[in-house]
């Protein structure tokens, strides 16, 4: 499909938490069309939600964009910041009756509703404050009532647009009635305006080309396209994505391993593998199961988004980055490493990282313990809690299961080897070919099998039974620590 320029998307979330796998996904996708056209992707944050809305909530969203690496070109745009623009628009359309004052009160709706109700009616506003309706109902403006301003509904015909995912959608104006677009204030000034009704103004100001958002807003779209034609400008292309499901068949929840953004930082995924994650939820190209975040903006198209619901896995999910980790080349891989090892926990608002409880100063380089764990583990958190062997001594950590594993697998026939080893290594050269080869000695001289040589140094060495080869952990522990855990 060719698009004219300029390509303009936007990601509008309502700073009332974290950015979840969800949200971040359709921030995901609008990006990567608006990379993919060179064009310009927008943030604006919906924070009309008083009650709800904090600071902290929005500093996060741009804190995880950045670190995702969802550069915006233009805002963040606040909604809160806009509503003079907003009450000036809702003012045009009072004035030339594209809207009206509604002094319905709440009970009455409620009363109307539950009428249609019993009558196996669609509950709706019947439109009776309608300027052309007063009369002939001969309804009287009640006294202190303030009104809400409504949104004068087309009658008749059909709302209709080709989403970009689900294809042809068309709903009858019939089914819709006149929406609140501003709530109530004394006549002569204008409420706080609703969702539907910002959004639209927003959409135009910001000249939106494209609105790529979540399946759940489709309802939401013939009453904003509506409003779009009533000012006169021709609707975006929507397209809305396919919702996000548990591999249960259940809406994605916390309980199907979906957590904030920030949990997905803070536990060591790489963001490229989060892009690749994500995009993969709803998204395809081909085959290919593993790429990168620039791989994406080549090959993203609206085309190949799917409108079944995706199926989030969280097992897929930790594949995938350590499919990146092993993919990465070493030097990024070591400074990514790195900079996560020693990350602290931190009481200040910033996003938590691993909380080190061992000094990676006494020890081997963090580039030696990096290569020698990088393709254990999926994620930089487990890489990381997987290197305190490395320097602290596990007879500190885990002594009793050291001690019963070696009341159990060391004994007569096997004992003498390893102390045969751990003198060798003392005077040995300290090069991986030289230990190799007394490990491998070791076992013809006593004729023991490699296991059981291999295991009992395994977990004296990392206090676990399973861990890297022997000889690549003694060279990268070096002498004098290897030789300090060998205790026979």
């Amino acid at each position: 499909m060719i698009h004219s320029p300029p390509i303009r998307t936007r990601f509008a979330p309502s700073p009332t938490g974290t950015l979840h796998l969800g949200n971040i996904r359709t921030a995901l996708f609008a990006w990567a069309f608006a990379r993919h056209h060179k064009g310009q992707f927008i943030l604006r944050i919906e924070d009309t939600d008083l009650e709800r809305s904090s600071d902290a909530s929005a500093d996060g969203i741009l804190r995880d964009m950045k670190w995702l690496g969802l550069d915006i070109d233009e805002g963040p745009f606040f909604q809160m910041q806009r509503m003079d623009r907003y009450r000036e628009v809702v003012a045009q359309m009072l004035a030339d009756g594209r809207a009206y004052h509604c002094y319905m009160s709440v009970e009455e709706l409620d009363a109307l509703r539950e009428k249609q109700k019993a009558n196996n009616e669609k509950p709706r506003y019947d439109g009776r404050w309608r300027p052309e309706n007063i009369a002939k109902l001969g309804l009287k403006i009640p006294a202190g009532v303030d009104p809400v301003v409504r949104f004068k509904n087309p009658d008749g015909g059909v709302v209709a647009w080709d989403d970009a995912v689900k294809g042809r959608i068309e709903i009858a104006n019939t089914e819709l009635d006149d929406l609140v677009i501003a709530r109530p204030a004394p006549v002569g000034q204008v409420g706080v305006p609703t969702y539907n009704f910002c959004v639209v103004v927003d959409d135009i100001d910001m000249q939106i080309s494209h609105v790529i958002r979540g399946d759940g807003h489709v309802m939401n779209t013939p009453r904003q396209i509506n409003i779009f034609r009533a000012m006169g400008v021709e609707p975006p292309v929507f397209g809305h994505t396919p919702t996000v499901l548990g591999n249960d068949g259940e809406k994605l929840s916390k309980r199907h391993g979906a957590t904030g953004l920030n949990e997905y930082a803070a536990n060591g995924f790489l963001p490229e593998a989060v892009i690749n994650g994500l995009a993969r939820l709803g998204w395809s190209h081909g085959n290919d199961e593993i790429f990168s975040p620039q791989q994406l903006v080549e090959w993203f198209n609206l085309e190949s988004l799917t409108p079944s619901p995706a199926r989030f896995d969280a097992d897929k999910f930790e594949w995938l980055n350590g499919e990146h980790i092993k993919r990465m080349p070493m030097d990024q891989f070591v400074a990514r490493f790195e900079r996560y090892l020693r990350e602290v926990k931190l009481d200040t608002g910033e996003r938590p990282g691993f909380a080190a409880q061992f000094d990676t100063e006494d020890g081997p380089s963090i580039s030696a313990v990096a290569e020698l764990l990088r393709d254990r583990a999926p994620t930089l958190r487990k890489l990381a809690e997987m290197a305190r062997y490395c320097f602290e001594n596990p007879a500190n950590q885990q002594s009793s299961f050291i001690d019963a594993y070696l009341s159990e697998h060391l004994n007569d026939s096997n004992k003498p080897a390893i102390v045969w080893i751990k003198n060798q290594l003392a005077d040995v050269e300290w090069t991986k070919p030289s230990i190799a080869a007394v490990l491998k000695d070791a076992q013809s001289r006593f004729n023991v099998k490699t296991p059981h040589v291999m295991m009992p140094l395994r977990v004296m060495l990392t206090g676990s039974a399973q861990a890297p080869a022997v000889d690549a952990l003694l060279m990268t522990l070096g002498r004098d620590a290897s030789l300090n855990r060998i205790t026979v």
